[in-house]
């Protein structure tokens, strides 16, 4: 099933974002919920062709129809199949990895972002180890993720996150990546507690959008500590997610894209999913299907002009490649 899920129809399915399945195709097991991000709440399942991979939510309104098809399914629009493959089972969030989010709460007000409104569940080590032996009982897995909200501040989030990265790098051995929001020592002090990989997240390039959609967090500061970051981790192991869909143009991205893999990181560039907790609060428009072909192809220019591969990676959204059009993976 090698052409089953081509760049232009992963394309056109995350343009969408969602589709209706019958409940008889998706067993519980095969389900999961996102905890962290613009899409926290939502229930999704993946669809793997080959070396492709999509994730899309639950919708029993959507577009798309998730049909049988031989020994697997297909995908169908108004009709026509646009893509087929597998039914992928999530290890704990997505495929292969143990990816758990840490503090399922936040006290900065991001406005694309539902996890402030829900004041979820900060883990403890224990529920964190359940989930991850849960995980480790399949041998595909192969990388344990962990992302996290700001439950109190940023210092003590990242000071949490470091014991938890030490103590299960003595439990497992295999690669771990992190995601939260950096702090001073942030990038020394989870490399040293045995990290492998960091995510900070820009969430938008354009200084005027971040202003207005991040009220309480600074972007300056964030690429500071990502190029920080680079001279830590080192080549290949610094990402950040660049939200797409906040009212940026093409020419934002562009820069973007071009300012990040200058200093060493690969943009994620990830289609905004638009939370009903923030109707109201901030415009959102999820991009086309060709403009994520446009600017994905931008993005996988300026990561090969400097010497930059995706492929490297070995955790969290760069190896699952579910939510978005992935370059040097999906193009």
């Amino acid at each position: 099933m090698t052409n089953g899920l081509t760049a232009e129809a992963k394309a056109l399915l995350i343009s969408i974002g969602s589709a209706a399945i019958d409940p008889s195709l998706l067993p519980d097991e095969m389900k999961t919920t996102a905890t962290a991000g613009p899409g926290a709440g939502g229930t999704s399942f993946f669809l793997r062709s080959g070396s492709h991979r999509v994730r899309l939510s639950i919708n029993e309104n959507s577009s798309l129809k998730v049909i049988p098809r031989n020994d697997g399914v297909a995908i169908q629009k108004e009709g026509r199949i646009i893509a087929y493959g597998t039914l992928e089972r999530p290890l704990c969030h997505c495929p292969k990895e143990a990816y758990v989010t840490v503090s399922e709460r936040c006290i900065f007000d991001c406005k694309f972002c539902p996890v402030p409104l829900l004041k979820g569940h900060v883990k403890t080590l224990d529920e964190i180890i359940r989930l991850i032996d849960e995980a480790a009982k399949s041998t595909e897995f192969s990388a344990i993720s962990l992302t996290s909200g700001v439950a109190e501040s940023p210092e003590k989030e990242v000071e949490y996150m470091t014991g938890i990265v030490r103590e299960l790098a003595k439990r497992y051995e295999v690669p771990i990546g992190v995601s939260v929001y950096p702090t001073e020592t942030s990038s020394e002090d989870l490399k040293a507690a045995g990290a492998v990989e960091i995510k900070y997240n820009v969430e938008t390039m354009d200084p005027l959008i971040f202003e207005r959609v991040c009220p309480e967090l600074s972007l300056k500061y964030i690429l500071t500590a990502l190029e920080k970051a680079v001279s830590i981790f080192g080549k290949n192991r610094v990402s950040s997610n660049f939200i797409i869909g906040l009212g940026e143009d093409d020419k934002c991205v562009e820069n973007g894209v071009a300012t990040l893999t200058s200093i060493g990181v690969i943009p994620v560039l990830r289609p905004i999913s638009a939370s009903p907790l923030r109707k109201g609060e901030i415009f959102v428009d999820r991009p086309s299907s060709y403009r994520l072909l446009c600017l994905t192809r931008i993005n996988k220019a300026a990561l090969e002009r400097h010497g930059l591969n995706v492929l490297e990676a070995k955790t969290m959204c760069l190896p699952c490649t579910g939510c978005d059009l992935t370059p040097q993976r999906d193009l």
